[in-house]
């Protein structure tokens, strides 16, 4: 396995299980699904808001990486080939959803910003913290370059 994005894929596992973003969950639980939809969005903003010719090549390496990662992932649950096939298809599918939904992220009032959320995320009541969380990140990536997303261990 290629490990060249491992770190990077690891920083957003750690993004995606930061437990403040499930207070409010309406399950009392989150499921895969909503820590997948967490992680969807994170990588979303990042490829967002890194998005240039220069960075062309990278970022094609990273969204085949990740997705191959989470198709590893689903292995481990159990999914067999036939499920596993439809399963990344829904997921890539849905990725694509939210890169389209937050492409004016920054355009967006708040409550444009909430059902933009509501539309990926169901399970979550705290919807207000949700803007400002991804807000903030959002932020964060702008005062930032891919390269120290790439290399260094966020906190």
């Amino acid at each position: 396995m290629n490990n060249e994005f491992l770190n990077f894929y690891n920083n957003l596992v750690k993004l995606t299980t930061n437990k403040s973003l499930y207070d409010g969950i309406i399950n009392d639980e989150d499921t895969f699904s909503d820590r997948l939809s967490l992680f969807l969005f994170h990588f979303a903003f990042i490829l967002k808001e890194f998005k240039s010719e220069k960075n062309e090549k990278i970022l094609q390496k990273l969204y085949d990486f990740n997705f191959r990662q989470l198709e590893l992932s689903i292995r481990e649950i159990g999914y067999g080939d036939q499920s596993i096939n439809k399963k990344m298809k829904d997921y890539i599918n849905l990725f694509h959803g939210i890169l389209s939904e937050i492409h004016f992220w920054n355009d967006m009032n708040r409550n444009k910003k909430r059902d933009c959320l509501l539309n990926f995320l169901q399970n979550f009541k705290n919807t207000d913290f949700l803007v400002d969380y991804f807000d903030n990140f959002s932020d964060d990536l702008k005062k930032n370059n891919l390269n120290s997303y790439l290399k260094s261990v966020n906190k």
